[in-house]
Protein backbone atom coordinates (compact mmCIF):
# COMPACT_ATOMS: atom_id res chain seq x y z
CA UNK A 1 0.00 0.00 0.00
CA UNK A 2 1.44 3.39 -0.95
CA UNK A 3 1.08 6.37 1.43
CA UNK A 4 -0.57 9.48 -0.23
CA UNK A 5 0.69 13.58 -0.02
CA UNK A 6 1.24 14.64 3.68
CA UNK A 7 1.17 10.98 5.02
CA UNK A 8 -2.28 10.56 4.17
CA UNK A 9 -3.30 6.81 2.76
CA UNK A 10 -3.95 6.19 -0.92
CA UNK A 11 -5.72 3.68 -2.26
CA UNK A 12 -4.49 0.45 -1.45
CA UNK A 13 -2.89 -0.81 -5.05
CA UNK A 14 -2.28 -4.05 -6.05
CA UNK A 15 0.96 -5.34 -7.04
CA UNK A 16 -0.05 -6.73 -10.46
CA UNK A 17 -1.27 -3.26 -11.08
CA UNK A 18 1.33 -1.36 -10.08
CA UNK A 19 3.59 -3.65 -11.61
CA UNK A 20 1.77 -3.50 -14.64
CA UNK A 21 1.46 0.34 -14.70
CA UNK A 22 4.85 1.39 -13.71
CA UNK A 23 4.98 4.90 -13.21
CA UNK A 24 1.25 5.61 -14.41
CA UNK A 25 0.41 3.57 -10.90
CA UNK A 26 1.40 6.85 -8.70
CA UNK A 27 -1.20 8.71 -10.01
CA UNK A 28 -4.11 6.00 -9.20
CA UNK A 29 -7.11 7.14 -7.26
CA UNK A 30 -9.53 4.35 -6.99
CA UNK A 31 -9.01 0.48 -7.47
CA UNK A 32 -11.75 -2.13 -7.80
CA UNK A 33 -12.22 -5.61 -9.00
CA UNK A 34 -14.17 -6.65 -11.94
CA UNK A 35 -16.40 -9.63 -10.45
CA UNK A 36 -17.18 -10.99 -14.21
CA UNK A 37 -13.23 -10.89 -15.88
CA UNK A 38 -11.47 -9.89 -12.08
CA UNK A 39 -9.77 -7.24 -14.00
CA UNK A 40 -8.67 -4.30 -11.67
CA UNK A 41 -10.01 -1.48 -12.66
CA UNK A 42 -7.53 1.65 -12.26
CA UNK A 43 -8.44 5.01 -12.27
CA UNK A 44 -5.95 7.67 -12.17
CA UNK A 45 -6.15 11.12 -12.56
CA UNK A 46 -5.83 10.91 -16.09
CA UNK A 47 -7.24 7.66 -17.77
CA UNK A 48 -9.40 4.91 -16.56
CA UNK A 49 -7.39 1.71 -17.12
CA UNK A 50 -8.21 -2.49 -16.92
CA UNK A 51 -5.60 -4.14 -15.63
CA UNK A 52 -5.58 -8.57 -15.78
CA UNK A 53 -3.13 -10.93 -15.79
CA UNK A 54 -0.07 -8.70 -16.43
CA UNK A 55 -1.57 -6.90 -19.26
CA UNK A 56 -3.49 -3.50 -19.93
CA UNK A 57 -6.99 -4.81 -21.70
CA UNK A 58 -8.54 -0.93 -21.29
CA UNK A 59 -6.14 2.43 -21.47
CA UNK A 60 -8.92 5.30 -21.73
CA UNK A 61 -8.59 8.91 -21.01
CA UNK A 62 -11.48 10.56 -19.33
CA UNK A 63 -12.51 12.90 -22.00
CA UNK A 64 -13.26 9.66 -23.86
CA UNK A 65 -16.14 8.93 -21.60
CA UNK A 66 -19.15 10.01 -22.22
CA UNK A 67 -21.30 8.75 -19.58
CA UNK A 68 -21.50 6.13 -16.76
CA UNK A 69 -24.40 5.27 -15.05
CA UNK A 70 -24.42 2.48 -11.53
CA UNK A 71 -26.96 0.05 -10.98
CA UNK A 72 -27.79 -1.09 -7.23
CA UNK A 73 -29.46 -3.68 -8.15
CA UNK A 74 -27.07 -5.37 -10.46
CA UNK A 75 -24.18 -3.65 -8.68
CA UNK A 76 -23.33 -2.87 -12.70
CA UNK A 77 -21.32 0.55 -13.46
CA UNK A 78 -22.06 0.81 -17.29
CA UNK A 79 -19.53 3.24 -19.26
CA UNK A 80 -20.85 4.65 -22.46
CA UNK A 81 -17.64 6.13 -24.76
CA UNK A 82 -17.58 9.17 -27.10
CA UNK A 83 -16.11 7.44 -29.91
CA UNK A 84 -19.48 4.84 -30.18
CA UNK A 85 -16.99 2.05 -28.77
CA UNK A 86 -19.14 -0.49 -27.54
CA UNK A 87 -20.65 0.18 -23.80
CA UNK A 88 -18.21 -1.34 -21.03
CA UNK A 89 -19.95 -2.71 -18.18
CA UNK A 90 -18.05 -4.23 -15.07
CA UNK A 91 -20.07 -5.71 -12.00
CA UNK A 92 -18.81 -4.42 -8.80
CA UNK A 93 -19.42 -6.19 -5.63
CA UNK A 94 -17.51 -3.60 -3.44
CA UNK A 95 -17.16 -0.56 -5.90
CA UNK A 96 -15.65 1.52 -3.17
CA UNK A 97 -15.01 4.88 -4.42
CA UNK A 98 -14.68 4.05 -7.77
CA UNK A 99 -17.69 5.09 -9.40
CA UNK A 100 -17.53 8.23 -7.42
CA UNK A 101 -14.15 8.77 -8.96
CA UNK A 102 -15.31 7.91 -12.48
CA UNK A 103 -17.93 10.93 -11.95
CA UNK A 104 -15.44 13.30 -10.52
CA UNK A 105 -12.98 12.73 -13.15
CA UNK A 106 -15.29 12.94 -16.08
CA UNK A 107 -16.89 16.29 -14.85
CA UNK A 108 -13.31 17.77 -14.32
CA UNK A 109 -12.68 17.10 -18.30
CA UNK A 110 -16.43 19.51 -18.91
CA UNK A 111 -15.15 22.84 -19.64
CA UNK A 112 -18.52 23.68 -21.71
CA UNK A 113 -21.44 22.10 -23.12
CA UNK A 114 -24.39 22.67 -24.89
CA UNK A 115 -27.39 20.68 -26.45
CA UNK A 116 -28.43 21.04 -29.88
CA UNK A 117 -32.28 20.54 -31.07
CA UNK A 118 -32.28 18.76 -34.67
CA UNK A 119 -36.11 18.04 -34.58
CA UNK A 120 -38.32 16.41 -32.93
CA UNK A 121 -37.20 13.90 -30.09
CA UNK A 122 -33.84 14.29 -31.68
CA UNK A 123 -30.79 15.96 -30.09
CA UNK A 124 -27.20 16.27 -30.20
CA UNK A 125 -24.53 17.41 -27.59
CA UNK A 126 -21.59 19.56 -28.49
CA UNK A 127 -19.20 19.09 -25.51
CA UNK A 128 -15.31 21.54 -24.91
CA UNK A 129 -13.30 19.00 -22.99
CA UNK A 130 -10.24 19.22 -21.38
CA UNK A 131 -7.38 15.93 -21.82
CA UNK A 132 -6.51 15.57 -18.14
CA UNK A 133 -3.08 14.33 -19.58
CA UNK A 134 -2.12 18.26 -21.01
CA UNK A 135 -4.79 20.56 -20.77
CA UNK A 136 -5.60 20.70 -24.36
CA UNK A 137 -9.16 21.95 -25.10
CA UNK A 138 -10.79 20.17 -28.02
CA UNK A 139 -14.23 19.96 -28.90
CA UNK A 140 -16.92 17.17 -29.13
CA UNK A 141 -20.48 15.94 -30.90
CA UNK A 142 -22.50 13.31 -29.34
CA UNK A 143 -25.56 12.37 -31.45
CA UNK A 144 -28.23 11.44 -29.99
CA UNK A 145 -30.06 8.13 -30.26
CA UNK A 146 -31.27 8.09 -33.95
CA UNK A 147 -29.48 10.86 -35.02
CA UNK A 148 -26.98 10.46 -37.84
CA UNK A 149 -24.14 12.76 -39.03
CA UNK A 150 -25.48 12.60 -42.41
CA UNK A 151 -28.94 13.30 -41.86
CA UNK A 152 -30.01 16.89 -43.44
CA UNK A 153 -28.65 19.74 -41.56
CA UNK A 154 -27.04 17.88 -38.71
CA UNK A 155 -23.38 18.62 -39.62
CA UNK A 156 -24.30 21.99 -39.85
CA UNK A 157 -25.92 22.75 -37.16
CA UNK A 158 -23.89 20.82 -34.81
CA UNK A 159 -20.49 22.61 -36.28
CA UNK A 160 -22.30 26.02 -35.62
CA UNK A 161 -22.99 25.26 -31.87
CA UNK A 162 -19.67 23.76 -31.39
CA UNK A 163 -17.74 26.71 -33.01
CA UNK A 164 -20.12 28.80 -30.62
CA UNK A 165 -18.61 27.04 -27.21
CA UNK A 166 -15.11 27.21 -29.12
CA UNK A 167 -15.34 30.53 -29.53
CA UNK A 168 -16.33 31.40 -25.66
CA UNK A 169 -13.36 29.23 -24.52
CA UNK A 170 -11.06 31.15 -27.35
CA UNK A 171 -10.07 28.42 -29.39
CA UNK A 172 -10.27 28.58 -33.58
Amino acid sequence: MRLGRLGRRGPEIPDEVSSTLGERAADVLSVVRDARTTAYLVATKTHVYAVRDGSVELDRPWHMVDTGSWDDETAHLTVNWVDKAPATVWELGDPGTFPQVLRERVQATVVLSDEVELGPKRRARVVVRKDLANGALMGQTILGRGVRSTDPGVREETRAALDRLREQVGLD
